[in-house]
């Protein structure tokens, strides 16, 4: 969290919990690291943060997704102190998000969209630099090598290493000060498969010893493989809940149209559904289209007649968490378009 970091000086050691109290423990006896209410984010007449409210307990891995522009960074930015929310108001590590932002960025690791380190320094370097923005010592530089596998790369420039590598060492500068709360905006863009999941192993490590987690993102896999998920959308906080409940809520309804001998059937039929009552998603998966509505008789209905006339088959499908936010998606109206 460089930035956080430079804002918040550089002694972690001179903070005092001035007019702050712990939050009472919630549900499983867990306290509530993040607890903000009502947040409200304006730049000039467009309201990008609007009255969202978010609890997120100790050690737990909370996802935060939503379209491009749905105001997750803003969101994040006025929760870690680096913006000024205009209405609302909450805690985050039990200071008040409004009067104590110093000692929340001094506790908290912030791993931006962009990687944002001196691509002309090498790994050592770059840690050393944020070591110095923190008050630390050159073991904890060694330390955090190791402890992020870096060590054998210490002398590689930031500018040559891959995607993986260089999300490894921005993790590593986010960690260093031994946070409490870590935010990720978006932190695999960009990255193959393999450094994904190497990523997400080390962020549940991470969660298990107690650090708590929140992650933007655009990828499914990685929403499922946190404890909770928020899903905001052009500015308004839609659902919340682990996945089970979010789909569960959304009470959709999804059946499967399979063209067995790959005869070219499904095109036809795509265009015979669209508009049907009950059809409000149509997704073609290889031989298969997944079909999707709230109104489970009619889209069943619709989606044997259809299929029926083409000869395809049809069956019951599993409603996904990406049918559920593209169907968030299409009910929101974008609060940042040119106003006619």
């Amino acid at each position: 969290m460089v930035a956080a970091a430079a804002n918040a000086n550089t002694n972690t050691n001179t903070g005092t919990k001035t007019g702050a109290s712990a939050l009472p423990p919630e549900g499983n006896g867990r306290e509530a690291v993040i607890d903000v209410r009502n947040l409200v984010k304006k730049f000039g007449d467009r309201t990008v943060v609007d009255h969202v409210t978010m609890t997120v307990k100790r050690g737990e891995i909370s996802g935060f997704l939503g379209p491009n522009g749905s105001g997750k960074t803003t969101t994040i930015r006025c929760m870690c102190g680096l913006l000024t929310a205009d209405g609302g108001d909450g805690k985050v590590l039990g200071y008040d998000i409004r009067t104590q932002a110093r000692q929340i960025k001094l506790r908290t690791g912030y791993m931006t969209q962009r990687f944002s380190f001196y691509e002309d320094l090498t790994i050592r370097e770059n840690l050393q630099f944020v070591a110095r923005l923190y008050g630390l010592g050159s073991q904890a530089v060694s330390d955090t090598l190791e402890d992020l596998g870096l060590t054998s790369r210490r002398n590689q420039l930031a500018g040559q290493l891959s995607g993986g590598w260089k999300q490894r060492l921005a993790l590593a500068a986010c960690i260093m000060h031994r946070p409490e709360l870590l935010l990720l905006d978006e932190p695999t863009a960009g990255v193959d498969p393999k450094a994904r999941r190497d990523f997400w192993d080390e962020i549940h490590a991470r969660a298990a010893e107690g650090l708590t987690v929140l992650v933007s993102t655009h990828y499914m896999d990685e929403a499922e493989r946190c404890h909770r998920i928020n899903y905001i959308s052009y500015g308004k906080l839609v659902a919340s809940g682990t996945v089970s409940q979010v789909l569960h809520d959304a009470a959709l309804s999804t059946w499967i149209v399979e063209d067995e001998d790959n005869e070219g059937l499904l095109p036809a039929v795509a265009h015979e559904l669209s508009g049907k009552p009950g059809v409000e998603q149509i997704a073609p998966f290889g031989t298969t289209l997944h079909v999707v509505g709230s109104d489970g008789a009619a889209l069943e209905k619709s989606v044997k007649a259809a299929a029926q006339r083409h000869g395809a088959k049809t069956y019951r499908g599993e409603t996904s968490l990406e049918d559920v936010f593209i169907q968030f998606m299409g009910k929101a109206s974008d609060n940042m378009a040119e106003k006619g």
